[in-house]
């Protein structure tokens, strides 16, 4: 199972990638793994802002739904529209073409608590 160590990551499965002050947002593999067949991905497209902690989507798969929580608080910048016709996209490359949101962070003290991917492996058992 694939964590790469430059993401930083959340207990609910959730990373994030950061780009000077852009955070970019998505599941993890062993997320998309659990979840099964990615049918499709809720996020508002109106969503303007984000608290740490706070709910921005869900992720309905053949086995479940869940929600998708905000590693961090931020300022919306995008929502990964190519998810709308291809939600496969999150099964296929989870830290790549997956992606599901991008924030401008707003507060960076957000990502001292997120772990880092050793952490995050031993957590999930890998």
């Amino acid at each position: 199972m694939d964590f790469p160590a430059e993401l930083k990551y959340t207990k609910d499965h959730e990373w994030i990638r950061i780009e000077g002050n852009t955070g970019v947002i998505g599941i993890t593999e062993y997320a998309q793994g659990e979840l099964g067949d990615v049918v499709f991905v809720d996020i508002n497209p109106s969503l303007s802002e984000l608290k740490s902690g706070e709910i921005f989507g869900s992720i309905e798969a053949v086995k479940t739904v869940s929600d998708l929580y905000a590693p961090c608080s931020g300022k919306v910048l995008e929502i990964n529209q190519n998810l709308n016709g291809s939600p496969d996209k999150v099964n296929t490359d989870p830290y790549g073409e997956g992606w599901m949101i991008k924030i401008e962070i707003t507060s960076p003290s957000d990502l001292e608590g997120l772990l880092d991917s050793g952490t995050y492996a031993a957590l999930t058992g890998n």
